[in-house]
């Protein structure tokens, strides 16, 4: 189906692997339209109910785009290819009403980095680099970068790393926040499947609010507690509201089925 990519769902996990291993699984135009293909059959398909993006191999994840596509873009081409990918790729994971988790083995630079940090938390392996080295090129990072490195290391943090374009490992971006967990590489897609396991026992519903309203917060949007206060209430008046009190109160664990 797709030429780029792997796909496999199970237990309710649909795993998105970068295929491009001899280019690093750099991000190139054709990746950016299939993850998009399959980030809508992650929200369409109601048999995924959560989500793992990873690369191909053990030295990458997403090694950065592919620049051989920049040479001939103009300041509308640029524009363009940037709004391009956060249409149909980065604001897509982002604001994904399921869970979507990046699994980073290897080389997370760029693009990659960005790819990584568009999903709603990051387990990487410990050889994985990460990095915004496009200063190196001449730019700057194009697909979010400059905001959601931001907001999850803080000003002074991303200012030296984009400034620089220095890498760092998996251990310091853990200390600095930048991923939840660092496991040794043959036990990264199970770290992150078993994490999404429990939260597939969740309730969808409570889960989708969740993400919609961290990532208002992350956005500093001057309306989240009043958004808060109405989906509390929304919640109130869902199956799983019902469900998951009665669980609780019967003394055991509750189905969900996300109404």
């Amino acid at each position: 189906m797709y030429k780029t990519l792997l796909t496999q769902l199970e237990n309710g996990i649909f795993t998105i692997t970068v295929n491009r291993p001899d280019k690093m699984n750099a991000l190139n135009k054709d990746v950016i339209e299939e993850m998009g293909q399959a980030l809508e059959e992650v929200y369409s398909n109601e048999a995924i109910k959560s989500a793992i993006i990873t690369g191909a191999g053990e030295k990458a994840f997403v090694a950065g785009a592919d620049i051989s596509e920049f040479s001939a873009l103009g300041k509308e081409g640029g524009s363009g290819l940037a709004q391009k990918g956060a249409d149909l790729v980065f604001n897509k994971i982002e604001n994904c009403p399921k869970p979507v988790v990046a699994a980073v083995n290897g080389f997370s630079l760029g693009g990659g980095c960005e790819l990584a940090m568009a999903c709603h938390f990051r387990v990487a392996a410990d050889n994985a680099k990460f990095g915004q080295p496009e200063v190196n090129l001449g730019l700057i990072p194009g697909y979010g970068g400059t905001q959601r490195l931001t907001r999850l290391v803080g000003k002074g943090k991303a200012m030296e790393l984009m400034m620089t374009g220095d890498m760092i490992d998996a251990a310091e971006a853990k200390t600095l926040g930048l991923v939840n967990h660092v496991v040794p590489q043959a036990e990264l897609l199970a770290k992150a499947g078993a994490i999404l396991t429990k939260i597939q026992s969740k309730s969808p519903l409570a889960v989708s609010h969740i993400i919609a309203l961290v990532n208002s917060a992350a956005n500093c949007s001057p309306d989240g507690f009043r958004d808060e206060i109405e989906r509390f209430g929304a919640s109130f008046e869902s199956e799983d509201m019902k469900e998951g009190t009665s669980a609780f109160l019967e003394k055991r664990k509750p189905a969900f089925k996300g109404k």
